[in-house]
């Protein structure tokens, strides 16, 4: 209910596991059977497959399955199609536009060379990112990072991510609020994007103010912890920064780090 009241629904997952995609997709098909009408905007999809999206749907408004091909998905190291394939379908079959949310990658390269002074005025305004992250997000947000990337970033290098993600954010809040304006929209997005702190909620409060915004964060159960606090303390303290977390079982037991020092390993060597 709370969710199909809110303008902006945001489902935050894991995107190597294939119960979150089969959860965002029975979301979606919810929010429809209760009347809504919502953009479907997918991280996944940067502002520059949109004419490619709107190009395959001109032909085949209703097949989800060759949208992938559509923007040479394989070329960008994302989980296969198939898993995200179904939520596209429950748009499609109910008429819903799909949105390209993701910072083009020109502008993301632009950011890489010279932080958000690369965007140049236009997209900083259009953005509305005349003033970077507060101190102390950008210290948080440049703490999780370096975690993410086990140690291995470099200060300048992580500076340039936090930057990325930030204006990130702020496109994916600005198209959201684009594509929202018949109904309201909903994200597709990795869990640290729907974070109400300082991800997308934290810019859609600049792109569309007033409107209400409904963050889920599909997280995997945890062995070692117990209570929601151990898990709070993953996203920098409690309380969890989402409205709702709904648990799922892990794909995998494999210490991402770990994963992350082979591939280090294969680059020194090659």
């Amino acid at each position: 209910g709370r969710l199909a009241a809110s303008r902006f629904v945001l489902l935050g997952e894991r995107h190597d596991n294939p119960d979150h995609h089969v959860l965002q997709a029975q979301l979606v098909r919810a929010l429809i059977a209760a009347g809504r009408r919502p953009a479907v905007g997918f991280e996944m999809f940067s502002t520059d497959d949109a004419p490619a999206i709107a190009r395959y749907l001109a032909g085949l408004p209703k097949n989800a399955a060759g949208l992938g091909d559509a923007v040479n998905w394989k070329r960008t190291g994302w989980p296969e199609w198939r898993f995200y394939q179904p939520i596209a379908q429950a748009a499609l079959d109910a008429g819903l536009p799909i949105a390209a949310t993701n910072l083009s990658r020109a502008a993301t390269d632009a950011l890489r060379k010279n932080g958000l002074a690369g965007l140049g005025p236009t997209i900083v305004t259009q953005l509305k990112l005349d003033a970077g992250p507060a101190p102390a997000t950008r210290a948080a947000m440049a703490k999780e990072i370096r975690e993410s990337h086990c140690g291995h970033a470099t200060e300048g290098a992580l500076d340039r991510m936090v930057d990325i993600q930030w204006a990130r954010d702020a496109r994916m809040a600005e198209t959201l609020a684009r594509a929202g304006g018949r109904d309201g929209a909903v994200l597709i997005a990795g869990a640290g994007h729907v974070r109400r702190d300082r991800g997308v909620p934290a810019h859609l409060a600049r792109h569309a103010p007033g409107t209400s915004v409904a963050s889920v964060a599909l997280l995997e159960v945890d062995a070692t912890a117990t209570a929601p606090a151990e898990y709070a303390a993953r996203f920098d303290g409690a309380p969890l920064p989402f409205d709702y977390v709904w648990f799922t079982p892990r794909i995998d037991d494999v210490d991402p780090c770990e994963k992350f020092k082979k591939s280090l390993e294969k680059l020194k060597k090659s």
